[in-house]
Parts: C-alpha cells; structure tokens; sequence
C-alpha cells in the first residue's frame, strides 16, 4: 500500500432539485513517502473536492482514503492544508500566525521551544525580517509563504496545496513555485498539489495526475516527471522532455475531457 492512497473514492453534491450531481467517481491515487504530486485538471472538475476528501474536510460517498495504512476519519494535523486564500489571522504577527500552528500539535513543548520551531518555519520560507509584521503589511506573495509555513509548521505526514498560487501575479507566482521547490528539497515532505498548470506540475512533481472534466471527474493514470532536481526553468524551456511531458498531458486531459482543460505557460 502506498503512503497516501485513494482507493475507489466517490462524490455528489445534492443540487436544487433535489437530484444528487456526481462530481467525482472512482477515483483511485496512490502517493509514496516524499514524493511531490500534482493534480492538473481545468477550474470546476473537482479537484478542490479531492484535495477537500483527503483532508477529511469532506466524506466521501463511496471508496476509502488511507494513511500509513490508516483510513482518513475527519480532518488532522497529519494533513496540512494551504488554501488559495492565505486563511490568516489578520491582528496576529506573521510569527504569531505560525506559533499557533505549532502550538495546536507540540502541547508538550515549551513556549521558548514553540517559538523556535515556529521562528524555524517563518526563516525557511525567507521572512525573518517580516516576522513581526501583521498581515495587512504584506505583499500577496508574503501571505502565501505564511500560509505554507504555517502548513508546515504543523510537521504534517502529507503537505495539501490548493492551487496556492493561482491568485497571484506571474512573476511572483513564478518566484512561490522555485521557492516551493527549496522547501520541498529541504523537507521531503509528501506533497499533494493541485494546480491547471501544466507548467507548474512539471517545474515541480515527480508524479502528474490528469483529472477529467466533470459530472463525475475521475483521474488518469500518472505521468511521470523523471527530470533532475533542482530544476531550472530557463533551461526546462529548452529541454526536449519537456515537450513531450507537456505533449503526454495534453493527450492526456484531451482524452478525459475533450477539450483543453490546462494554462500551458512558459516555464
């Protein structure tokens, strides 16, 4: 059994009339200790329900999700979630907003050791020097990094990101997605993204899952990204594989869509 595995999992939503609209069907994913996945799928075909499955934020109606073996009951701190939205406390500190993190799982610890482990997170995503400033003081950009230090901070088996940097500008988002690629480096997290960018996913996973266009979106098999890390984009742009990667997802989403379903910007 893989680490993170989704076997057979199922989900509807009741609609107006009454009617149950199928938004995901057996879906099946299998994710392996440290390594990075993404999910590429275009906006509406479930894959915030996915993402929202395996944090146990939602039921599903049929299959099981497991962890080390372990079925997913409801959400926790084995899981990290980082939203689209950054989600902080706007009167704490970006310090304050990662100590509760750490606060919430490491009871045992003292306050000198919190603040170490959350001051750890705040200088891995490069913000000290912001460590004090509240929310409303920072860039787009800085709110994410909180937002991803905060989901660290957590020391989470499985690391979720909810496509964190698609309200953000090119540029900055391009300068997340190399940042995310140190931390991941660093951490050996298990990563599970999702993101429409195709791009993004091959900047960034070792395993791509091309999910269909609903009513009832289901994954394809993976693509795997068997590139060298740390990846340079610049020279990602020049590299045949990766024409043939994105050629591979495009097939892929074009079969279980029908239609374009993906950004594919530049790396």
């Amino acid at each position: 059994m893989a680490y993170l595995e989704v076997k057979n999992v199922s989900k509807s939503f009741a609609r107006a009339d009454g009617a149950a609209a199928s938004v995901l069907r057996n879906v099946d994913l299998a994710v392996e200790q440290a390594e990075f996945a993404c999910i590429v799928g275009r906006s509406g075909s479930g894959k915030t329900t996915l993402i929202s499955l395996i944090a146990g934020l939602l039921e599903p109606d049929g299959g099981e999700i497991f962890l080390e073996g372990k079925a997913i009951r409801g959400a926790g701190p084995d899981r990290g979630l980082v939203f689209q939205n950054y989600s902080l406390l706007p009167w704490m500190s970006v310090l304050e907003n990662i100590y509760l993190a750490v606060d919430a799982v490491a009871g045992g610890l003292s306050a000198a050791e919190k603040s170490d482990r959350a001051l750890h997170y705040v200088e891995l995503v490069n913000l000290k020097d912001a460590a004090r400033k509240k929310p409303r003081e920072l860039s787009g950009g800085m709110r994410q990094r909180v937002a991803v230090a905060r989901g660290l901070a957590l020391e989470p088996k499985v690391l979720l990101l909810d496509e964190p940097f698609s309200a953000l500008d090119a540029l900055t988002r391009a300068t997340l997605q190399e940042e995310l690629a140190r931390i991941w480096l660093e951490t050996r997290k298990s990563v599970v993204m999702i993101t429409n960018d195709i791009d993004e996913a091959i900047l960034l996973a070792d395993a791509i899952y091309p999910l269909s266009s609903g009513p009832g979106a289901t994954l394809g098999p993976p693509i795997r990204v068997n590139l060298p890390r740390p990846r340079d984009r610049r020279r990602l742009g020049r590299e045949s594989a990766v024409l043939n990667l994105r050629g591979d997802m495009l097939v892929a989403l074009s079969k279980t869509s029908g239609k374009s379903a993906v950004d594919g910007g530049t790396p």
